[in-house]
């Protein structure tokens, strides 16, 4: 990892070069460093395996530059890049593809200017993260699959299944613990001074399985310091293994479901987030069109970007566009009341003759609705990365419920229905803006019975069709205990609480496809 304080210099000297520039108008020079650390997990009782497989580890740094350019054209607006190059050769290099790649782009307003909002998040990452090394991330994979065993060995339901032969029954832990380093840094000619952060992030994702009995479970756990990395995603998924042996199939029809916190979190991710953009607005492809200022969602949800909160996951300090993070309100009770966006896509909004069509409203009434506080340069599998523009990304989803009830109470208002614990290939069907969806069911779901789990639901036996806007209607309860939860390929941490959703339609798979997944 790349020092801070050279990240800091970097950018302030690639200004000045590109402030000195005759044709250069405006000019951001963006400099980061990245580090992934992964263990692989992957245990077998009943075939030879390595338990813990050798740690990986991705590294990056280098400058990205973006400038508005004088030409007899007119302003045109470039960017370019240069990887493991921090000197003036390395942004004179990013400079040139910058001004061979420059466009006309009558939409373009400028780079990004302060918005008035002061930075409140600073020092919140966790240095032993930064310093962790190969034999502290294998130790953590060792840990993992130790406490996974163990819940497996103490489980008095496989023990009986297993009449004396647990290795036999096909025991697997398989997974991974990850480990994310971030640093940039920021210089503009539209900002008063050089801005950077730092962030760490470290997660555990396990499954489990006993192949004897088709059964799986899955655990996971999200943390930005160390020493909060413990066992407790591997314990999860056995016991969801175990808990999910002799899973029954249930026939077609319509249920009402729990959906625990990672089916809310995929369906967010894959459905709903998207949609929550100024760019989908501008594009005209979010399910919300024309609703800003109206009900898209039962009152009983909320959901909240706050990138800015201390002790949650995916926190940052500024964005990747130099600007304060903060809480974005998107939803309240079921109204539409807020769009993430970066300066570029706020600015195209603001300006576009169409907008108050594709809101429902005139966005110049609502600009606080848009501030650009979800700027960002990620990339899938994490990171802040030199090599691209500043898209639109969320941080921390914060979903709530008007009035947030137990467990308890949240099934007794299911009686008779399903718990839906995990599911994968969530996307739209007809395309985002129709907001028809299917996904799969593939384990950690039961049935309900008189308000309470009865059976295992088998794994990949159902799978839900539905509409987003008809679901997001048909909620009926939100949980009061939010889970940080993340999906595959998402950058976004979701405080996901279970909810409880009536109607939804649910389609049997066929018995010889339900073994795959």
């Amino acid at each position: 990892m790349v020092p801070l304080v050279i990240l800091r210099r970097a950018a302030a000297e690639a200004l000045a070069f590109l402030r000195a520039q005759p044709d250069v108008r405006e000019a951001e020079a963006f400099v980061s460093s990245n580090g992934s650390l992964f263990t692989r997990l992957n245990y077998t009782s009943h075939i030879p395996s390595n338990g813990v497989e050798e740690p990986k580890s991705l590294a990056s740094h280098g400058i990205g530059v973006q400038v508005a350019l004088t030409t007899r054209s007119g302003v045109k607006v470039g960017f370019g890049s240069e990887p493991s190059d921090l000197t003036l050769e390395g942004v004179r290099s990013a400079l040139e593809k910058a001004r061979r790649g420059a466009v006309l782009d009558p939409e373009f307003v400028s780079l990004p200017k302060p918005t008035g909002e002061r930075r409140t998040l600073r020092r919140y990452h966790d240095p032993e993260v930064m310093r962790l090394s190969d034999g502290g991330l294998v130790a953590a994979g060792w840990a993992a699959i130790e406490g996974g065993l163990r819940a497996f060995e103490s489980s008095e339901a496989l023990h009986l299944a297993a009449a004396g032969q647990l290795r036999k029954m096909g025991l697997i832990l398989g997974g991974d613990v990850t480990a994310l380093q971030e640093r940039m840094a920021i210089a503009s000619t539209n900002l008063p001074r050089v801005q950077s952060d730092e962030s760490t992030l470290l997660m555990a994702f396990l499954t489990a399985m006993v192949e004897a009995k088709e059964s799986k479970g899955s655990g996971w756990s999200i943390e930005t310091h160390r020493r909060r990395l413990d066992q407790s995603a591997a314990i999860e998924a056995a016991r969801n293994a175990v808990a999910a042996m002799d899973g029954q199939r249930v026939p077609d029809g319509e249920y009402t479901v729990v959906l625990g916190p990672q089916p809310v979190t995929d369906i967010l991710n894959n459905l709903v987030l998207g949609g929550l953009e100024t760019s989908s607005f501008y594009a005209q492809i979010s399910p919300f069109m024309g609703k800003f200022g109206q009900r898209v969602a039962s009152e009983e949800l909320s959901i909240t970007d706050d990138s800015a909160r201390p002790g949650m996951a995916g926190s940052k300090g500024i964005t990747c566009e130099g600007l304060p993070t903060g809480r974005t309100e998107l939803i309240k009770d079921g109204v539409l009341v807020g769009l993430m966006s970066n300066y570029y896509e706020a600015q195209r909004l603001l300006n576009d003759p169409q907008a108050r069509a594709k809101l429902g409203v005139d966005p110049k009434e609502h600009r606080a609705a848009f501030t650009p506080r979800n700027g960002f340069r990620f990339a899938q599998g994490g990171g802040r990365h030199f090599d691209t523009t500043a898209g639109i990304y969320p941080t921390n989803v914060v979903v709530e419920g008007t009035r947030p009830v137990g467990r308890e109470e949240l099934f007794r208002r299911v009686g008779n229905g399903l718990y839906i614990g995990r599911i994968w290939y969530t996307y739209p069907i007809n395309g985002m803006r129709a907001g028809d969806f299917t996904c799969t069911v593939v384990g950690d779901s039961y049935l309900i019975k008189d308000g309470r789990l009865a059976a295992p639901l088998k794994a990949n036996a159902v799978r839900l069709d539905d509409n987003i806007n008809r679901l997001l209607n048909a909620i009926v309860g939100v949980g009061d205990q939010p889970r940080g939860t993340l999906v595959w390929a998402a950058d976004e941490i979701v405080y996901a609480p279970e909810i409880v959703v009536s109607g939804v339609p649910v389609r049997e798979i066929g018995s010889f496809l339900a073994g795959g997944g």
